[in-house]
């Protein structure tokens, strides 16, 4: 992010055109120009966008001028018709701190006035984070614009700082939310003590010794009741009257619009009702101040457990923000020192002993340890590491101790990396969020407006006191339909359901593919390094000849110690892996891609394919059958000749990765449709498939056809998950409905697909479709909750049921019932917290 302070701002390139008010210029920096074809495209793809009057394309500075009509067309469809044309607009991502936000109407006012900034592609509003993130094209938009159009929309914006660390930032918000808190609870603790006296005088006839009281004596208690509830009013509920003023400045209405329109127009009632009893007819001027007092008061308490309750919902992302240690001892100039872990930097010696967390990413060079990586990866077992394996900022040693070579600090580290993945998917938007963000737009005015009708309707058509009832009617509809919990329902929900997804191992890019892999009904699947290892191993050895399985493994290795092919150097290794000493080699031969010669202790060693044997004058009868048998069952078969003869079959596998089988059968079972689709030859393919138990198998398919098969399953109707690596797969990711990508260790394709498996297990997928079922599951309760009770509390509070039945709902029950609804809708998402994914031992993806 380079936008930062006044005096950083980058020179503005929107301005207004000189000779058309109208008329506004744009200059975006653009990727992948090569020629002037590329030129012609952009421009071409500019000029035909609705309300550009003109575009031109410098080559020379990968520029666009664009001259265009900001009521008709906007950066984001600027960018949009360059990226159709196969280009792409230089972007910077701005996260900012928005104040003075209450409802799901505030976060649609926040994004409108965002978007209209021209050079604003898009802004994305988190209510429960109070946050911002949008992007810009880059260079083009200044930090005062972005908070002068907040300020107008009647909010606060406050850039974040682009070098702060991200635990500091969680720790300053976590602290602010604490502060909220305490100072909401002591507001409400000075409300409920005024409210007492209050209540009391406003039900005096339900309590004896007070019903057969003077009306002299009644009114100065009821003065009493007013002269309490103004420090309630100008005190306890403070917020919303300047919020609803802030909000009225700039012709807007919110939550706080209702709260200020429904206590005050009770309290402004009661007041001349007490002062003035005159005005009303005789016997109806009677006062309502509980009212005020107890829905502000309630309201006030309802945000107080809000704001704790929200504050669980980021221990997911805190978690992970935790696991990077605060120092970290490096070698310098030959001696051991701690320093803060932040500044560590690349090619410092680091120190790691047992019981310690990595600090940083890096290779290590020196020592051996076991490895707990459960909360990077998800994998519960620890992995051994040694020199050259690769360390993991964050992760636990268990035993042993090493020191390894930084290599990525700071924000490049995998555990930075996933933690600025889960807070954007976090502050992301399923699509039903934006429809109810749109809904939310027009719902607090429509509140007003039923609040005045329905007063109007009573007043004329109540029963006496009419005004006293319009009034009571008004000030409830205004009270319940506070909009709170609509505008919870889903972000809560999806901050809570990324976080526990990734604690284990599994990084959801976005709350759309959130939402969108529920509905997958097929999961394509790669098979090299997704559902297999990826490196070939040793899995038998077949002896022809009266030679031990060993010493045709020793001779084939010491033959191999010299080849550079990879086959070759899988058999050194399981030689090594077996404990053998291998020989060594004398006048090596090597043919490039058919087998290698060597002399190994006096003896004559050929290794390679059966043809290859055979061309080298070696009788390779014996050797069909079980060469044929290793093939089939989708093994590489290396055939070894000692002296002449036939000495044995090597077997070199890629093999399964240990839980790939279960993870199929755990999605088959939950009655998807599982596919591979491989660019290995048929017989291998199948021989894997068999393992695996999968039925549907292409083979032989090239990367660019990958992309064809899943269009091709999707114009059957089907919703499909590819699943790949990320890389030779990004077209068959791209294309898929949610593209799924397997990473391994540090290198984890974030970039490559929706949803990135860290860990590299197929568990993973089951994972992520789990978390996608219990979240979306979660937000709908939430949503239905919150609609169903604005659909019956309105209603209700409107007074339909008052003829036939004579139920009418008071401003305090209306007050406590809105209250709770947000922390009912809060407490509801923080469920997901106690989500197990199904390969875990828990029960299939539930939300205790």
């Amino acid at each position: 992010m380079s936008i930062q302070s006044e005096d950083k701002r980058r020179s503005l390139q929107v301005a207004q055109d000189s000779q058309d008010a109208e008329a506004c210029t744009l200059t975006l920096p653009l990727e992948g120009l090569h020629c002037a074809g590329c030129v012609a495209r952009v421009e071409g793809a500019l000029a035909g966008a609705e309300g550009v009057e003109s575009a031109s394309v410098s080559l020379a500075d990968n520029e666009a001028r664009v001259r265009f009509d900001p009521g008709r067309v906007g950066a984001d469809a600027l960018a949009h018709a360059i990226a159709d044309a196969g280009y792409g607009v230089s972007t910077e991502s701005v996260e900012a701190r928005i104040r003075g936000m209450h409802c799901a109407a505030c976060v649609g006012r926040v994004e409108a006035a965002l978007r209209a900034v021209q050079g604003v592609i898009s802004a994305d509003v988190n209510l429960p984070e109070e946050s911002a993130r949008l992007r810009v094209v880059a260079g083009t938009v200044e930090a005062g614009t972005l908070a002068d159009a907040v300020a107008g929309a009647g909010y606060a914006l406050e850039l974040t700082d682009e070098l702060a660390d991200a635990a500091d930032v969680a720790e300053v918000r976590e602290e602010e939310r604490d502060a909220e808190y305490q100072d909401l609870m002591r507001r409400f603790r000075v409300g409920a003590l005024l409210t007492v006296p209050v209540l009391l005088i406003g039900h005096a006839d339900w309590i004896p010794g007070l019903r057969d009281l003077d009306a002299g004596t009644l009114r100065s208690l009821w003065a009493l009741s007013g002269l309490l509830t103004v420090p309630i009013l100008v005190w306890v509920g403070r917020r919303f009257f300047t919020g609803a003023w802030t909000a009225l400045r700039h012709r807007n209405a919110t939550m706080d619009t209702l709260v200020a329109l429904g206590t005050g127009s009770a309290w402004l009632y009661s007041t001349v009702a007490v002062l003035a009893p005159t005005l009303f007819p005789a016997g109806t001027a009677h006062p309502f101040y509980e009212a005020t007092a107890v829905v502000i008061t309630l309201v006030v308490l309802g945000q107080a457990l809000e704001a704790r309750a929200k504050g669980k919902t980021t221990r997911a992302l805190r978690a992970l923000l935790d696991l990077r240690p605060p120092t970290a001892t490096v070698v310098r100039h030959g001696v051991e020192r701690e320093i803060p872990a932040a500044e560590v930097v690349p090619g410092d010696l680091v120190v790691v002993r047992p019981g310690e967390r990595v600090p940083v990413d890096g290779v290590v060079v020196e020592g051996r340890s076991a490895v707990d990586e459960s909360m990077i990866t998800g994998e519960s077992i620890p992995v051994e590491k040694g020199p050259g394996d690769p360390a993991v900022g964050g992760t636990v040693l268990k035993g042993g101790s090493f020191r390894f070579e930084a290599q990525r600090v700071g924000k490049d580290t995998v555990l930075a990396r996933i933690v600025e993945l889960v807070r954007e998917a976090q502050a992301s938007k399923p699509p039903i969020q934006r429809l109810v963000d749109v809904v939310a737009s027009y719902f607090v005015p429509a509140v007003v407006l039923i609040a005045a009708v329905a007063f109007v309707f009573w007043y004329a058509n109540g029963p006496q006191p009419s005004l006293n009832f319009a009034t009571v009617v008004a000030v409830a509809v205004l009270v319940i339909a506070c909009p709170c919990a609509l505008g919870l329902a889903t972000p809560i929900s999806i901050m809570v359901g990324v976080g526990k997804a990734a604690e284990h191992g599994v990084l959801i890019r976005s709350g759309e593919a959130l939402q969108v892999a529920r509905t997958i009904d097929t999961v394509v699947l790669d098979k090299t390094g997704t559902i297999t290892v990826g490196e070939p191993a040793l899995s038998e050895v077949l002896t022809l000849s009266d030679l031990a399985e060993d010493r045709v493994l020793a001779l084939a290795a010491a033959a191999e110690a010299g080849s550079e092919h990879p086959l070759g150097q899988t058999i050194v290794a399981a030689a090594r892996g077996r404990g053998m000493a291998i020989g060594v080699a004398s006048s090596f031969e090597a043919e490039a891609g058919r087998g290698v010669r060597a002399t190994v202790d006096g003896h004559e060693v050929i290794v390679g394919s059966v043809r290859y044997l055979d061309g080298s004058g070696v009788r390779t009868d014996d050797m069909a059958d079980g060469a044929a048998g290793l093939s089939a069952g989708g093994r590489t078969p290396v055939a070894v000749a000692v002296d002449g003869r036939a000495a044995g079959l090597l077997g070199l596998a890629d093999p399964l990765k240990p839980d790939s089988a279960e993870a199929v059968r755990h999605l088959q079972d939950a009655g998807l449709r599982v596919v591979m689709l491989t660019g290995d030859d048929a017989r291998t393919a199948a021989a894997i498939a068999r393992q695996m138990g999968i039925e549907d198998v292409r083979a032989e398919v090239l990367p660019g056809q990958k992309a064809a098969a899943i269009r091709d399953l999707q114009a059957e109707g089907r919703r499909v998950a590819m699943v790949g690596d990320g890389v030779n797969d990004a077209p068959a990711l791209a294309a898929a409905d949610v593209g799924i990508a397997i990473g391994g260790g540090t290198d984890v394709a974030m970039e490559a697909a929706d949803v990135t498996l860290v860990g590299g297990s197929l568990r993973g997928v089951v994972t992520a479709l789990d978390v996608s079922r219990a979240t979306v599951r979660n937000i709908g309760q939430n949503l239905v909750g919150a609609f169903v009770y604005n659909v019956l509390g309105i209603p209700i509070a409107a007074g339909v049921l008052y003829p036939a039945f004579g139920v009418l709902l008071s401003p305090m029950i209306a007050g406590a019932a809105m209250a709770f609804s947000s922390v009912t809708v809060v407490t509801n998402a923080n469920r997901l917290r106690g989500f197990r994914p199904s390969m875990s031992g828990g029960p299939a993806g539930t939300a205790r």
